[in-house]
């Protein structure tokens, strides 16, 4: 744990951090948008590689490899969906329990242009996108459901979009949920619980989890 960099595992090969909500995952444009994840890891590890990135408003899990070698084993590993990804997220409403227990979201995603960067379901010249998700438990008091969620594909605001698509949007989601959604949380209610993924050099299969404060 660093003042500014919370490093759940660290080697010679890679890096597990775990990313705070509201801080970018790499550069953005502009002075203002300098600091990021892979900003804060740099200082300490300098060495260290951006393999894939989450949401400025998503916590949690993110992986980073040591130098460019284990970068292009890890970027094929997430090319080849051998890198299982899980997270938890609260959702508008009583979502159903789906049988089996898992549940798929097959409908493809596009950007929507006039409205970047928002995406949509777009059945003609949308990418391919699929999600697992399965309920975890009910929240009566407020009306909202815990989910568990696994992307397959890796598509940007692929669970947001899936699940606005199920008619639960998540809580807090500033771009895809409503007024009255939106304002039920000062934070997106999206978090990287576990990663699981085979070591680029050893090859043995490691995991890790992050626990969602929420």
């Amino acid at each position: 744990m660093r003042d500014d960099l919370t490093v759940l595992y660290a080697d010679a090969a890679l890096l597990i951090l775990d990313k705070p909500s509201g801080l970018l995952s790499v550069p953005g444009r502009g002075e203002g948008k300098q600091d990021c994840l892979s900003a804060r890891a740099q200082c300490w590890y300098p060495d260290a590689l951006v393999v894939h990135r989450l949401d400025m408003a998503t916590s949690g899990l993110m992986l980073m490899a040591r130098g460019a070698a284990v970068q292009g084993v890890l970027n094929q590993a997430f090319a080849s969906r051998s890198v299982t990804k899980r997270y938890v997220a609260i959702v508008d409403g009583k979502l159903a329990q789906s049988q089996p227990s898992w549940g798929l979201i097959d409908l493809p995603i596009n950007v929507d242009w006039p409205n970047r960067p928002r995406r949509i379901i777009d059945h003609e010249l949308g990418k391919p996108s699929t999600t697992r998700w399965r309920v975890l438990s009910h929240n009566e008091a407020d009306d909202t459901t815990r989910v568990e969620l696994e992307p397959v594909t890796g598509r940007s605001h692929q669970l947001r979009v899936h699940l606005l698509a199920l008619g639960h949007a998540i809580v807090g989601d500033a771009l895809y949920a409503s007024p009255r959604v939106q304002a039920m949380s000062e934070r997106l209610l999206l978090h990287a619980c576990s990663l699981e993924i085979c070591h680029p050099v050893s090859a043995q299969p490691i995991c890790f989890f992050s626990t969602a404060l929420f």
